[in-house]
């Protein structure tokens, strides 16, 4: 039986990268990776030149099987994805659940997600969170809102630049115009940025300066009365 690594990789600033991740990197038999065009940039500064090939959400149905095999053959495979940790918001849980009912070994390396430091520098609770992703953006949004608008624990989100707004605007509705939130935006890179306050001035400060880069969105649960 081969293995294989779940490797998380920088999310901006490439000394984030662990040399424990060069490693495993450099001594697999093949990595996949989200986009090989991406990661390609990454492998050349770090001089890896292990083998790629394409593992994304719009084939890993199709190529699971086929990884299983060569696995059980023997083969080490690293698998990473554009920055993060895979699995978190991207593609590695397929892979990994048919890893595991083959009975073949799994470690996923510490290092870089993007909700941790996001979620810690909010300064709201984190002794106990929810980790919610990306919304759903048309069908079920609602229903989905309706539901976290009880949630008492800190809730955490992903959202693209283009959504930030609308989903600020949802929070006031859904949430309370007072409810606590923090966007922080562009973690770890030149222009890194957390904007804190309730949800209508958070709202106002991104209404006033146009929303840009990776976001994480981090909610104060509700609070019983």
């Amino acid at each position: 039986m081969g293995k294989l690594y779940i490797v998380p990789t920088p999310i901006g600033n490439l000394e984030d990268m662990t040399f424990r991740a060069i490693n495993v990197l450099k001594e697999a038999d093949l990595i996949l990776a989200e986009d090989t065009r991406t990661s390609g940039k990454l492998m050349k500064h770090f001089e890896i030149t292990t083998h790629m090939h394409s593992h994304h959400m719009h084939n890993e149905h199709k190529t699971v099987e086929n990884i299983v095999k060569r696995l059980q053959a023997g083969e080490v495979i690293a698998l990473i994805s554009d920055a993060g940790t895979p699995a978190i918001s991207d593609p590695g849980f397929l892979l990994t659940r048919a890893c595991v009912e083959n009975n073949i070994a799994v470690e996923c390396l510490p290092g870089a997600t993007a909700f941790v430091p996001a979620l810690v520098n909010s300064g709201l609770p984190n002794d106990k969170f929810v980790f919610e992703g990306f919304l759903p953006d048309k069908k079920g949004r609602q229903t989905r809102f309706l539901a976290l608008a009880e949630e008492t624990r800190t809730m955490v989100f992903y959202v693209s630049p283009h959504k930030l707004l609308k989903t600020l605007r949802d929070f006031v509705q859904y949430f309370g115009a007072d409810r606590p939130v923090s966007v922080s935006r562009e973690l770890s890179k030149l222009h890194e940025q957390t904007v804190r306050g309730t949800a209508t001035e958070v709202l106002a400060h991104f209404e006033a300066y146009a929303p840009k880069g990776e976001i994480v969105v981090v909610v104060g649960g509700k609070v019983g009365k």
